[in-house]
């Protein structure tokens, strides 16, 4: 048995015109969203497992221990002008070390991303939260 919350990604600066989705097993664009350059969230299915660990639809495990989701950005969320050939990357959002004592049925657990790296353009390979994983709901 299994028990469904919502684990909430939110970008608080994404760069504006390009498109972010979340990314499905099978590497496919689900719930792609064009960036107006202000926040932009993704409210992903998840489960709690019998053993703790988080599971689910959209929710990836690597090794024994590691769970976590793919924001797919410009060419990985299907944009095929300049800019989604240009750019083609994946933020990997960690989910594995959200504190046990938020992991509710029914909760909302919100992470807050940035949607840049340093060098101004998107953000992605291992992206960490700005913060420590809230229960917003």
């Amino acid at each position: 048995m299994t028990d469904d919350l919502t684990l909430r990604l939110t970008l608080v600066d994404p760069v504006q015109g390009l498109h972010y989705s979340l990314q499905d097993p099978k590497n496919v664009p689900v719930d792609i969203r064009v960036s107006g350059g202000g926040p932009l969230s993704f409210d992903v299915p998840a489960k709690i497992r019998p053993d703790g660990k988080l599971g689910g639809p959209f929710v990836r495990r690597e090794r024994k221990e590691r769970r976590f989701v793919y924001i797919a950005i410009a060419g990985q969320a299907g944009q095929t002008d300049a800019a989604g050939q240009r750019i083609s990357r994946r933020a990997k959002i960690d989910v594995h070390d959200i504190p046990a004592d938020l992991l509710r049925p029914g909760a909302t657990l919100e992470a807050r991303l940035p949607g840049r790296g340093k060098d101004g353009t998107p953000a992605c390979a291992t992206v960490r939260p700005l913060g420590p994983w809230t229960r917003i709901g």
